[in-house]
């Protein structure tokens, strides 16, 4: 006998997002897989955000929706974080964080339960998709680049690769976030990423769409079409931001180093000496051949970034 489809909780947390927030609320009812639990906590809307859901609320049913009513601003990824323990004591064994302003393809539920259900129960999986980027009217503009080097740790922290709009992971990656906060700074996305990857997690790039991710100029992050165009990005943006976060990043695993296993709390332990020390140090810790991103141009930023700040 086959096992029933497991819930999905879907989580989302919205701020602000009116005006594109109903096309995604119906992506949600057009999904093929339809035993989901929707996860809502509004950031502090002033907008017509809470009206919207709360009439969406009404027509799904109460047993479809989990409300946390708090309506103060903590900021997406404590919100998101909020939601995702919520989620997890709730027993729910797969999550999937959703953003208020795009719309999702009808398999892309299916998509990532059926990835997740080859990883074993006790075995941390997070799941994430290329997306279709579209203007503020849904206009195609290109789809996004896709995954040329596999994804995992050390190089999970030079670059997200787990774009959330996409994001679905079982309970066992559940349970490392729930018990982890997130550094200052961060984000939601990023975080889970690295540390499933830490943790040896398996993660399950799909090369397949599933997403119609919106971009406009109230993005919190946007996806630029090419490597060029990232690295372009990167540099309008300066050193400070990403050395910043990688240093939370490095400090966060490093205070909690839980189920890591002995590889990857080694690679942890040689990144902090080499950000400790001078130019020679970190040299040398850019000889770890998994420490870089995904196109040399922009693994080359990244070194000169690491060696000088």
């Amino acid at each position: 006998m086959l096992a029933p489809p497991p819930t999905v909780a879907i989580l989302l947390s919205t701020f602000e997002g009116e005006r594109y927030l109903i096309p995604q609320l119906h992506s949600f009812l057009s999904q093929t897989h339809r035993d989901w639990v929707l996860y809502w906590r509004d950031d502090g809307s002033r907008d017509g955000t809470r009206k919207v859901m709360r009439d969406f609320l009404s027509r799904i049913g109460r047993d479809r929706v989990v409300v946390l009513e708090e309506n103060v601003r903590v900021g997406a990824t404590e919100s998101y974080m909020r939601l995702l323990r919520r989620a997890y004591a709730d027993g729910k064994p797969v999550l999937a964080f959703a953003d208020q302003d795009d719309v999702w393809l009808p398999e892309k539920l299916s998509r990532g339960v059926a990835e997740l259900a080859t990883v074993p129960d006790e075995i941390p999986g997070l799941y994430f998709a290329r997306q279709v980027l579209v203007d503020a009217s849904l206009r195609r503009i290109a789809l996004s680049y896709r995954v040329r080097r596999p994804p995992g740790f050390p190089a999970s922290l030079t670059q997200n690769l787990a774009t959330g709009c996409t994001v679905m992971m079982n309970r066992a990656a559940m349970g490392l976030l729930a018990e982890r906060d997130a550094p200052p700074g961060s984000l939601h996305d990023w975080w889970s990423y690295i540390v499933v990857s830490a943790h040896s997690g398996r993660l399950l790039a799909d090369n397949e769409p599933t997403v119609l991710y919106r971009q406009h100029a109230s993005n919190t992050v946007g996806a630029p079409r090419s490597a060029w165009r990232r690295a372009l990005a990167a540099l309008r943006r300066g050193p400070e931001p990403f050395m910043r976060l990688l240093r939370g990043f490095v400090a966060a695993l490093s205070a909690n180093l839980g189920a890591m296993g002995a590889r990857e709390r080694e690679q942890l332990a040689y990144i902090a000496w080499g950000l400790a020390g001078g130019p020679i140090r970190r040299l040398r810790v850019l000889g770890m051949p998994a420490f870089r991103r995904q196109t040399w141009l922009e693994t080359l930023l990244f070194r000169i970034w690491f060696l000088l700040k």
